[in-house]
Parts: C-alpha cells; sequence; structure tokens
C-alpha cells in the first residue's frame, strides 16, 4: 500500500495523511486485485503493492491522446478506439481534440472501473462519459481489435503497465507480433496506433516497426512528478514505406 504523505497543518505542524481504501475488485483471470485509494483530493489504482495510475500524474496519459487525435482535426468524422478507461485522462484529451462527429470507443475489462468512473471518479471524469462521441464497452479490448478490420482511424493501448503484462498476463497478447497484426489490420490506411509505456523497451519498438508501422517514440513527463513515461506512435504504413523507415 502507498505510504501515508505528509502535510503542513494550519498551525504549522506536519500531519501524515493515511490513504483510504475504498474498494476492491478482482481481475480476470489472476489472483492479484484492484484496489482503489484516496489520501485527501487525491486517488490511485493499485494492484498488489504497484501503483498504476494516480489522480495527479495525468500527462503522459494525455499526451497519448493528443499525439494522436491532434493529427485527425483534418478527418471530419474519425473513430478511435482506447483500450483501458483508467480515470479517463487520455478519453477527456481525446474528446477535446476530435470534432462532434467523430466516435470514441473505449474497452474497459473490469467493470469495477467503469463504475468507480461514475461513482468516487466521477469529478475527475467530468462526464466525458455522457459526451454522445463516447461508447463505453466493458469488454476485452483484443477482441474489439480483432472484430474490426478497417475500423478505426487510431487505437490507443493504455493496458497494464505497457508491453510487459503486469496486472494481466493475458494482456501480452496485444503486444507480440500476432496482437500488433491485428491492430495493423483494425486499422484504416495511414492510421495510428499509439502505446504508452512506464518505460522504453527497444524489442518492442522493434516489433512495431517489423509490424509495418513508422515509429516515433516520444518520452513525456507525466504531470506532478519528475519522472517520464514512453509513448510509441506507429504510423500504418504500405511495406514499402516500413522498409525504408527501418533502414
Amino acid at each position: 500500500m502507498p505510504l501515508p504523505r505528509q502535510r503542513r497543518g494550519p498551525d504549522g505542524v506536519r500531519s501524515l495523511i493515511p490513504w483510504v481504501h475504498l474498494d476492491t475488485s478482482a481481475i480476470p483471470g489472476e489472483t492479484a486485485s484492484l484496489r482503489l485509494m484516496r489520501r485527501g483530493d487525491e486517488f490511485a489504482i493499485v494492484v498488489d503493492s504497484i501503483e498504476l495510475m494516480n489522480s495527479r500524474r495525468s500527462g503522459s496519459e494525455r499526451a497519448l491522446a493528443s499525439l494522436a487525435c491532434g493529427r485527425l482535426r483534418e478527418n471530419k468524422a474519425p473513430r478511435v478506439l482506447i483500450g483501458g478507461l483508467g480515470m479517463g485522462f487520455t478519453l477527456r484529451a481525446a474528446l477535446s481534440e476530435l470534432g462532434p462527429e467523430a466516435q470514441v470507443v473505449v474497452a474497459e475489462l473490469i467493470p469495477a472501473v467503469a463504475a468507480w468512473a461514475r461513482g468516487p471518479l466521477a469529478h475527475i471524469f467530468a462526464g466525458s462519459l455522457d459526451d454522445p462521441r463516447v461508447a463505453l464497452h466493458e469488454t476485452d479490448v483484443h477482441d474489439l481489435i480483432a472484430a474490426s478490420p478497417g475500423g478505426f482511424d487510431a487505437i490507443l493501448l493504455d493496458v497494464d503497465n505497457g508491453p510487459e503484462g503486469l496486472v494481466q498476463r493475458t494482456n501480452d497478447r496485444l503486444y507480440d507480433v500476432a496482437g500488433l497484426g491485428a491492430a495493423h489490420r483494425a486499422l484504416r490506411p495511414g492510421g495510428l496506433l499509439g502505446v504508452w509505456s512506464e518505460r522504453p523497451d527497444r524489442k518492442f519498438k522493434s516489433r512495431l516497426q517489423r509490424g509495418g508501422f513508422l515509429v516515433e517514440e516520444h518520452k513525456v513527463r507525466s504531470a506532478g512528478s519528475g519522472g517520464r513515461h514512453v509513448v510509441w506512435m506507429g504510423e500504418k504504413a504500405d511495406g514499402a514505406a516500413a522498409s525504408v523507415r527501418r533502414r
């Protein structure tokens, strides 16, 4: 569990603000559980002792959306898939970049995360789930990708801690050769695959390039902390263009 944070009170005396455990959810197919925590006005989602996301650190999650959706402004009615609801930072950033005719499909596997979005985290989501452009599906994003050939202009994956599955071992199938192939097929010509990660991964970047994507790697500071996360942006390219970029 995260440690208490010290805050100086009105009288100048430091006091410990403890984390409060709000709710727990099982993770399908795993023995570990997901916990929602609160410390004052700060919220965190934690698995075991590892913090997956925090309401005070959202810069890289927002960058995942802005880097992709900023390129779709000339598309009158783009269709975007977001894998992983989290605390809604990627969703809100996508909506701010996209026009009124866009469609944003969100896939969230764990029902409790969707329930938290309308419950204790509702103020963070700020009504984004009620936006008419948004459709929330409580399902595995892998299944939506596999069932949607040519269905999206952008796919944004903020699932787990990046290409190495932490929360769910089955998340690895999103990032292996077959998973990237499915994402490539689900994108329209020139479509974008955005992937969030806690840290760099040279092997994954290479897999993206071999999978037919022109790849950019962005190191993005997470708001509220000095740390940097990684966002890969892969553009679906024909075989010739991908080959030229790899040389």
